[in-house]
């Protein structure tokens, strides 16, 4: 299968280096001790990367990554034992954390060919589409001016300045369309009217998607190692874990990153960008001093009250969904979901995990952690973002094309897409399962290769039995 790698918005295919890794022989642990090793020669695959150039792996590749051809089996029964341990099923009971049987390509030929292809026009009717009801509602709510009309404009305008949001998103992926040019311009239109910095965020954002999953790689929401977690002050662990402060994250986050990393998304010299992105970082923070610059002369202009009424709250509801979302997508199973850690920092791609057992932390096992959500009405709304498991894996895929991919993949996925609990017309349901979250999805400890969140009873005076 070619490889391919998202880069200013669009497609382009790879190139090739060759690097040897040393193969580590590892196995589930309650199935270790029935197998019997000795030297194999190795086969080689071919892995591919989405790492943008002067990155970790000194450039876009398909890695030739030598790993163990197979396992020697004493006996049938050990046979079985050790299929059905990288199938996910161990004692009978199926392992969230256990490598799947199916490899990302096996998903992608289950989904139709026309969910791949993106419609320009069709995009930009959803621009326009949000652009006329965003302004409709600023004029209506100007026009009859009460309180009773303030608080439903601003819940509604909220939805809506996320709803571009997800738009500028899909301009990021190069989803919107396979022109990088109209990507970019779209992109920064929709992502600066809300003080998004649209190259500074596409950027982490994609980091984000190479590394879902992990527990030091990963951008967004990732996990709080133990060591990290201690080290915070009471005030700043209460903050992180205490509602709604999380909800109000993302500008902080813009500015500072989470704990344990350092950089902004409007420096060209922070840690998220290499050097050949600078432009496009000083661009998009250029824009996003503009959007300001027009917020502060409305401000002037109409005074600072209405400017608050018509944008300033409707902005810090966006960020509450984003918030929300975000954190929920990845947060929040009945079932604790697995995060991985892995020597191996080039993303295992293409292969099956059959091939490779050595490595616990892969693009494929990663993008499985993430979790689907039904919104009711608003779905169509923020343009079906709640099918987010092929997202994540298929980020390419148009938003108009999820549901139908998402429903052709499933029987390739098996146990291993979570079905989201249906909702009701508004999603109420969610606050539970956020407030829940947040009182137990604490820290992973600071060692092992597949680890799942704990609970400092402490914070919250939480029981370790709940």
């Amino acid at each position: 299968m070619a490889g391919w790698v998202v880069s200013e918005c669009s497609l382009r295919p790879f190139t090739a280096v060759k690097i040897h890794l040393k193969p580590r022989p590892s196995l589930p642990s309650n199935t270790i001790n029935a197998f019997k090793f000795k030297p194999l020669p190795c086969s080689s695959f071919k892995v591919p990367t989405l790492w943008p150039k002067g990155r970790n792996l000194g450039g876009l590749g398909l890695l030739n990554v030598s790993a163990p051809l197979k396992v020697t089996i004493t006996s049938e029964e050990d046979k079985g034992k050790e299929e059905s341990a990288i199938d996910g099923v161990n004692n009978g009971e199926f392992d969230p954390g256990a490598a799947p049987p199916f490899k990302l390509s096996d998903i992608k030929a289950a989904i139709p060919k026309h969910c791949w292809v993106k419609d320009p026009w069709r995009s930009m009717s959803y621009v326009v589409r949000d652009v006329v009801v965003v302004f409709g509602l600023a004029a209506v709510a100007a026009y009859f001016n009460n309180w009773f009309v303030w608080p439903l404009y601003w819940i509604a305008q909220g939805t809506m300045f996320w709803a571009l949001f997800v738009l500028g998103h899909d301009c990021g992926h190069g989803s919107f369309s396979n022109n990088p040019a109209l990507n970019s311009v779209a992109g920064h239109l929709l992502h600066s009217s809300i003080l998004v910095p649209y190259h500074g965020w596409r950027i982490s954002h994609r980091t984000h998607h190479q590394n879902h999953g992990h527990v030091e790689n990963d951008e967004s929401w990732h996990p709080l190692s133990e060591k990290i977690y201690k080290s915070l002050d009471n005030a700043t662990r209460l903050l992180r874990f205490t509602l709604p402060f999380p909800m109000l994250a993302y500008p902080i986050y813009l500015w500072s990153r989470s704990p344990g990393k350092k950089g902004s998304h409007f420096h060209p010299d922070s840690d998220l960008f290499v050097p050949n992105e600078r432009k496009d970082i000083i661009t998009s923070t250029a824009c996003w001093t503009a959007m300001v610059g027009l917020l502060a002369y409305l401000s002037f202009a109409m005074g600072p009250m209405p400017l608050l009424k018509l944008y300033g709250i409707p902005y810090a509801i966006f960020v509450m969904w984003l918030d929300l979302v975000t954190y929920l997508h990845h947060h929040g199973h009945d079932e604790k979901l697995p995060w991985y850690r892995g020597k191996v920092r080039a993303n295992v791609y293409a292969s099956s995990p059959r091939n490779h057992p050595c490595y616990e932390w892969s693009y494929l096992r990663g993008g499985l952690t993430t979790l689907d959500r039904d919104y009711g009405w608003i779905n169509n709304i923020h343009h079906d973002i709640g099918t987010h498991v092929i997202h994540h894996l298929f980020p390419q895929i148009p938003h108009y094309h999820l549901i139908e991919a998402t429903e052709a993949a499933k029987p390739v996925l098996g146990k291993y897409y979570r079905e989201p609990k249906k909702s009701g017309p508004l999603p109420f349901y969610l606050l539970g399962i956020l407030i829940k979250s947040m009182r137990k999805d604490h820290y992973v400890s600071d060692i092992g290769d597949v680890v799942y969140y704990q609970t400092d009873p402490q914070l919250h005076g939480t029981n370790k039995s709940d």
